[in-house]
């Protein structure tokens, strides 16, 4: 049984804009909620990736790079247009590299700052007027486990990760005032197509990080638990959800069955 089993609201009229959306959590969020009966618009740089996922799931997609003003401006424009949104679900994201700080790549730190920081302030800055204007309006920030815990090796994700995390909290103290709704969801290990690819550079380098452990999260988890948290009536807020999986007591905390 499903999260979705457990709430019943209505999602009639629910618009969401959903970035990050042509790969993992990003894509399975827009099939989840499309699923149930919101209007998405979904938000990637990959245009070939968002139309197929529009053309299956009924999503409308939106090509944009959230690091870049004009295409922020574009997408805001679109989504006015086209009637609104209520609720604004950032997933876009991603880490790259595992390099210790005393061999830190400042490309890679400037990458993970750009994408999960400023991509993230910059369509929330755009779209908190709209947001306003609702009168419930929402944003998810989809963080991770490591902008809570540090480990060796992640300093750059952590640093990225960390701020998100604080810019979360300083926006929901920002915006109750206004009845804006404002959760972050905090994943630990997923096992998805690209996230230790991109990050790792290498396939089998990739696959380590989930050798032995026989039952990580999918995008689809966690996308079940950000359709659940968009979709209770509004006035209930999961400020913040950390999810792993059971084998994951901690960052550093990880079961692996020995072959």
């Amino acid at each position: 049984m499903t999260l979705a089993a457990h709430q019943t609201p209505a999602v009639q009229n629910k618009t969401a804009v959903v970035t990050g959306a042509s790969t993992g959590i990003g894509e399975a969020t827009v099939r989840a909620l499309a699923s149930t009966g919101w209007k998405v618009f979904a938000v990637a740089r990959r245009a070939d990736r968002l139309g197929a996922l529009g053309a299956e799931t009924g999503a409308v997609p939106f090509p944009a790079d959230i690091t870049v003003d004009d295409d922020v401006a574009a997408l805001l424009a679109a989504v006015t247009e086209a009637g609104g949104a209520d609720t604004l679900i950032n997933i876009a994201g991603g880490a790259r590299g595992a390099d210790i700080i005393a061999n830190a790549d400042t490309e890679d730190w400037d990458w993970m700052y750009q994408v999960n920081v400023l991509g993230t302030m910059k369509i929330t800055r755009a779209f908190l007027p709209m947001l306003r204007d609702n009168g419930e309006g929402t944003v998810l920030n989809l963080t991770s486990t490591a902008g809570l815990s540090a480990y060796e090796g992640g300093a750059g994700y952590n640093a990225a990760k960390f701020a998100q995390h604080a810019m979360t909290n300083a926006l929901r103290l920002e915006e109750v005032g206004n009845n804006v709704r404002v959760i972050e969801v905090a994943p630990g290990l997923v096992h998805t197509e690209e996230f230790a690819l991109n990050r790792l550079g290498d396939k089998d380098a990739a696959a380590k990080v989930y050798e032995g452990v026989e039952k990580p999260l999918t995008a689809a988890d966690v996308a079940d638990v950000v359709k659940y948290a968009v979709s209770l009536p509004h006035h209930i807020n999961l400020d913040q959800i950390v999810v792993r999986p059971v084998a994951q007591a901690a960052n550093h905390k990880l079961i692996r069955n020995q072959a």
